[in-house]
């Protein structure tokens, strides 16, 4: 690659909202370059959840039987187990359209078929190991960026009409466009980890709640994604424990993974997400825009990150295109109109967040102790279903339902018409305002190529994992 290269369209970051958006310029005829900071996708502990949302984006685009063919679970109820038993709160199989689920695959998979579509169009280039250092600016615009190759450390410069930061929450565009989020309060961090399935498991997607604990596992066939919730900033006070104390905390909250937390060998085997809840004021300077986390960043709350971030893009190809189409730069007020199409439902999601972090999880976290927990070894954990037991011990007992008297007033309406609970269902897998793929981009359902290679078998601390791996990060849109 030369030194200086000139593009009509850069995007910075091939997450799901760079990919998409690149894949849909692209085929809108727009010379597209995706800067990606690394060598591949694999990286572990990212948003694997497809929305139905995107499900139908993914038809739209002729990628809907690409996609079946990859490696996946669906779940399309939820569920929560709390101490008294397991209560259903959200039924999908409500939703309108033909994706009644959401489906749980791998990220790398996802963005893998992404960027095969894309590499179909004569427009688009993916550049990988290209780490954006800084933006270039004349009279006043942006007008592409430098990065350096990550594999002999060359530097280079991609001059554009305009560029499109889609590169996270820790955006090194948005820091150097000089662009600062506003925070919003959150009351939690995440420990990400993983623990052997077993086949006679719970299926699917289990949350398990309980007085200051909360867990929710996702279901990967083989494995459980497991996602354990803390107090903010309280993660040193957990590995001063050390490993054993964890594994007793896990224990006692979810008494069937006994017989497994032993693989948890030490804190390398867990990784912090700090967790962020932040949006700009404004998504754009002139010659640049942001979308995804570098313009919101969101909690972990309903998993909606990913599929806000793909609209996002989809929202912006639409708006974009006719205006890269022709000579001249984007006007600024073509960028103003993606930001006013996705901040409502943007700020209508991070509302609906901090709703359930001030009143679910803030309370229930902080009822938790703050004392070390007593140590416990699975042999000491009880294993029988007698009278008296205080929680589930087993899967069986795991996904016995609750006594309707004892669920708080929400649940017990949502129990008593199960029609509400396709309220839920909705908000999380189609959102707010769900984005189609325009006239332009769609396409015939394209074959399948070949088979979907296996999901690599890579352990929670990356052993065996390229340099390039980023565990405990969260997914870059």
């Amino acid at each position: 690659m030369s030194n200086n290269e000139r593009t009509t369209c850069l995007v910075v970051g091939g997450g799901p909202a760079g990919m998409v958006l690149g894949l849909l310029l692209a085929r809108a005829g727009v010379p597209v370059t995706v800067l990606e900071k690394h060598a591949d996708f694999l990286r572990d502990f990212r948003g694997d959840t497809v929305h139905a949302s995107t499900l139908t984006l993914l038809d739209e685009l002729g990628l809907g039987a690409r996609f079946a063919a990859l490696p996946q679970r669906r779940f399309d109820v939820a569920r929560i187990q709390l101490d008294q038993g397991t209560v259903q709160v959200g039924d999908l199989k409500r939703l309108p359209g033909p994706h009644k689920h959401i489906a749980l695959v791998p990220q790398w998979d996802l963005l893998d078929l992404l960027a095969d579509a894309a590499a179909e169009e004569p427009a688009f280039t993916l550049r990988r190991n290209a780490q954006v250092t800084d933006l270039l600016r004349e009279d006043g615009r942006v007008v592409g960026a430098r990065f350096t190759d990550r594999t002999d450390g060359s530097v280079h410069e991609v001059r554009a009409t305009l560029t499109v930061a889609c590169d996270g929450r820790g955006s090194a565009v948005r820091a150097a466009a000089g662009l600062s989020p506003r925070g919003f309060g959150v009351p939690m961090d995440v420990l990400w980890f993983r623990l052997p399935r077993h086949a006679d498991d719970p299926a699917g997607l289990v949350g398990r709640f309980s007085t200051g604990q909360v867990m929710v596992m996702i279901d990967r066939g083989d494995y459980w994604q497991c996602a354990y919730l803390i107090r903010k900033d309280s993660d040193a006070m957990l590995r001063s424990e050390g490993i054993e104390g964890f594994r007793a905390r896990l224990t006692a909250l979810q008494p069937w993974i006994a017989d497994r937390v032993g693989e948890l060998a030490s804190f390398d085997d867990v990784k912090l997400l700090d967790v962020r809840l932040e949006r700009l004021r404004r998504w754009y300077v002139n010659g640049l825009l942001l979308i995804g986390d570098a313009a919101h960043a969101m909690s972990p709350v309903g998993g909606v990150g990913i599929n806000l971030a793909v609209q996002d893009a989809v929202a912006a190809a639409r708006i974009l295109a006719p205006a890269l189409q022709v000579d001249g730069p984007v006007p600024v007020s073509v960028l103003r109109r993606v930001q006013l199409r996705r901040w409502w439902p943007t700020a209508l999601t991070q509302a609906g967040q901090r709703v359930a972090h001030r009143r679910i999880l803030g309370p229930a976290l902080a009822a938790g102790p703050a004392a070390a927990h007593p140590q416990r070894h699975a042999a000491d954990i009880p294993t029988d279903t007698s009278a008296g037991a205080s929680r589930p011990v087993g899967p069986d007992d795991a996904v016995a339902e609750a006594p309707s008297a004892s669920l708080p007033l929400p649940m017990r309406l949502v129990r008593r018409f199960p029609v509400l609970q396709g309220i839920p269902g909705r908000v999380i897998a189609i959102g707010p305002l769900p984005e189609h793929a325009p006239a332009w981009a769609r396409r015939p359902e394209m074959p399948v190529v070949s088979a979907p290679v296996a999901t690599p078998d890579i352990t929670a601390s990356g052993a065996g994992r390229r340099d390039t791996q980023e565990t405990g990060s969260t997914p870059r849109s």
